[in-house]
């Protein structure tokens, strides 16, 4: 019998009968197709890598589930793609489980499940092992996503945090455009914009990157909490001071206008495309031409310095010529951004 995608998902899709086989083999297993997901046993067998290991798992819950830019799926590859390839590892593998409420629309999970079987292939990742689960109406929330990644770091890569004064610290592109995506499809505030997600993986990227040192001090992707949040962690973790320069962070017209219509900061905005490394002096006009021959990183630049060796704190040298403090997201700025 063929999958009916005009049906919505109901409770027989996860008591592991045929519905569920069918779900499987004519959706899932189809879209994620590749030699270690067809054993279709409860766990995947791969090869031994050569290098060490990344592990990364990460649960995707965002409201709502469609915007410009991308989908749920969209978020959950990428953004586990992402926290693997900060560590410098190369992204190999996935794991994929739904949380799928009754009645959620089969067509709308066709859609989730392409967007990540494309986005996967573009980075160069499988899919390699999953589950689904279908809960009652009214105890989800149409679809929650869960992915873990596997990737392996070569042994040439060292991310180690050895920071001196004059580190600058270096960003792919413009900031808070996923935050405000998000928001502007948000229920009843339906703004008409054309304000995309900077959703994207961003593993090939970094690869180019690390061709310039493997020996980076140390990569983040800024998601919840923004670039604040990040800078804000590592000046507390490595205990040191960072001046950030606001005439280099760039914040796109469209979305700075929706920050003060909101009230809302974009330094403290969730981004999901977007990577900040902190990098010898020396190295970093280097790494920003070679980010600048990518797509995702044709508006890279610059944006911080670090000042001082014994504080923990985080200024901003304003476009006025002051000088003003960047401090942490007090409470919950955006919820469900991921």
């Amino acid at each position: 019998m063929k999958l009916n995608l005009k049906e919505n998902i109901d409770l027989t899709i996860g008591a592991g009968g045929r519905a569920m086989y069918q779900l499987l083999n004519q959706l899932i297993l189809k879209e994620f197709d590749n030699e270690y997901l067809a054993q279709q046993s409860d766990q995947a067998i791969l090869p031994q890598p050569n290098g060490r290991l990344a592990f990364s798992t990460d649960s995707y819950v965002v409201s709502p589930l469609f915007f410009n830019g991308g989908n749920i799926g969209s978020l959950a590859v990428n953004g586990t793609i992402n926290d693997l390839a900060v560590s410098g590892a190369k992204p190999l593998y996935l794991s994929v489980g739904f949380i799928i409420e009754e009645g959620f629309p089969l067509q709308d999970l066709k859609t989730i499940v392409e967007t990540m079987a494309r986005e996967a292939h573009n980075a160069g990742v499988l899919i390699v092992t999953g589950d689904t689960k279908v809960v009652e109406k009214g105890k989800g929330d149409g679809i929650f996503i869960n992915t873990s990644g596997i990737g392996v770091i070569d042994d040439s890569v060292k991310i180690t945090p050895k920071i001196k004064i004059g580190d600058k610290i270096i960003i792919n592109g413009s900031i808070a455009d996923h935050g405000m995506a998000i928001m502007s499809k948000r229920q009843g505030l339906d703004f008409s914009t054309d304000i995309m997600s900077d959703c994207a993986a961003l593993n090939q990227l970094l690869e180019n990157v690390l061709k310039i040192n493997p020996q980076i001090r140390c990569m983040r992707d800024p998601t919840r909490g923004g670039l604040s949040a990040t800078i804000n962690e590592w000046a507390s973790f490595y205990n040191i001071g960072i001046n950030l320069l606001e005439d280099n962070i760039l914040v796109n017209d469209n979305v700075r206008g929706l920050c003060e219509l909101l009230g809302l900061d974009p330094l403290h905005v969730a981004n999901e495309g977007k990577v900040i490394i902190l990098a010898d002096a020396g190295d970093a006009d280097a790494i920003v031409a070679e980010m600048r021959k990518h797509p995702l990183g044709k508006n890279a630049s610059i944006i911080a310095e670090v000042q001082s060796l014994d504080e923990t704190f985080v200024t901003m040298t304003t476009s006025f010529g002051g000088v003003r403090r960047v401090d942490w997201l007090t409470g919950e700025q955006l919820p469900r951004i991921c």
